[in-house]
């Protein structure tokens, strides 16, 4: 007979859309009224069969994507979790899941693979010692043009959520509430790992780190870490397409008779020319100093120009801005 749906939000007395604080604090409240240590030997079984369910909707409701999967899917919020694990696998055939992964479970875990048992059914398959492959996380790296552009080694902090070391995921240590991870048999830990940048590299790009996901279940090996590059604008450039944008500030004489200026690159400062009576927001073409094509080739990079007044100015330069105003005013 298939065992009834658990309402995991009943279970903790929370409303659906209850935040995680809430979750949270409900868990622990539940927690420790329904503990079975702290019942009598009559009602020390019906409190563990309680303890077991408050433990399992505060695994999943605590966890954004467990939770998004509960919520969408209801019932069958477990096949989803399979799903997505087996389509993770990448073409793998060796991960099925051991015995041991599966206590602790509910029985609504069996509605959904089956009760079946003997030495052909769902028990006698869990008997034989297999594993299955941690999940892949995303997260999202942020790089400036500068470093996109250069690539090269980045050092980046994570905080991956695994097992509890203390308590090996149950939750409770000698019918106690596991003081290291409040639980929930989850632990969060950071790291920090050396993350080769290709040069060159576009937004929305992924990165795989293999094997620094989600940890593996019943021995199996640990998921990917996928980063998304979010190419940032830096103080200096702004990149749209393969296209490179900055800004020169140049001097009101420079407008007026041209120059030769420096401008910052990609690759390091080269001279411009700025021609003759230049005006502010007009912009000069620096051809294949853009962003690299898959083509190899590179866009162009544009360079505005902004007029920009001095903040002092000499005696003598004054004299002559006096004089060049005085001229202007006699002009009809």
């Amino acid at each position: 007979m298939t065992a009834a749906f658990i309402d995991y939000y009943e279970v903790l007395g929370v409303k659906s859309n209850a935040s995680k604080e809430e979750i949270k604090t409900a868990y622990r409240k539940a927690a420790r009224k329904h503990h079975p240590d702290l019942h009598t030997k009559n009602e020390k079984a019906a409190a563990e069969e309680k303890f077991k369910k408050i433990n399992e909707a505060y695994e999943v409701l605590s966890d954004d994507e467990k939770r998004e999967k509960y919520d969408r899917f209801g019932e069958n919020w477990r096949t989803a979790q399979q799903a997505q694990t087996y389509s993770d696998r990448e073409g793998r055939e060796d991960n099925t899941w051991s015995r041991s992964d599966a206590d602790g479970f509910s029985d609504f875990f069996e509605s959904i693979f089956g009760n079946a048992r003997g030495s052909g059914g769902f028990k006698g398959s869990f008997n034989q010692q297999r594993n299955i492959r941690g999940q892949n996380l995303e997260s999202e790296i942020k790089l400036t043009i500068e470093e996109a552009y250069h690539g090269g080694q980045k050092e980046l902090q994570f905080s991956l959520k695994g097992r509890c070391p203390i308590c090996s995921g149950t939750g409770t240590v000698h019918q106690n509430i596991c003081q290291n991870c409040g639980g929930t048999g989850l632990k969060t830990n950071t790291k920090a790992l050396n993350v080769k940048i290709p040069s060159g590299i576009r937004d929305g790009s992924k990165l795989r780190l293999r094997g620094q996901g989600g940890e593996g279940i019943g021995g199996g090996e640990r998921g990917d870490l996928v980063l998304i590059v979010k190419v940032v604008p830096s103080s200096i450039f702004k990149l749209e397409g393969n296209i490179i944008k900055t800004i020169a500030q140049i001097r009101p004489e420079q407008a007026v008779f041209g120059g030769r200026i420096s401008v910052p690159t990609l690759d390091g400062e080269v001279m411009v020319t700025v021609p003759p009576m230049s005006h502010s927001g007009q912009k000069l073409r620096l051809r294949s100093k853009g962003w690299p094509k898959k083509d190899g080739t590179r866009g162009d990079q544009y360079v505005e120009i902004h007029i920009d007044i001095p903040h002092t100015l000499t005696q003598p330069e004054q004299e002559l801005y006096q004089k060049l105003l005085d001229q202007r005013k006699e002009v009809p």
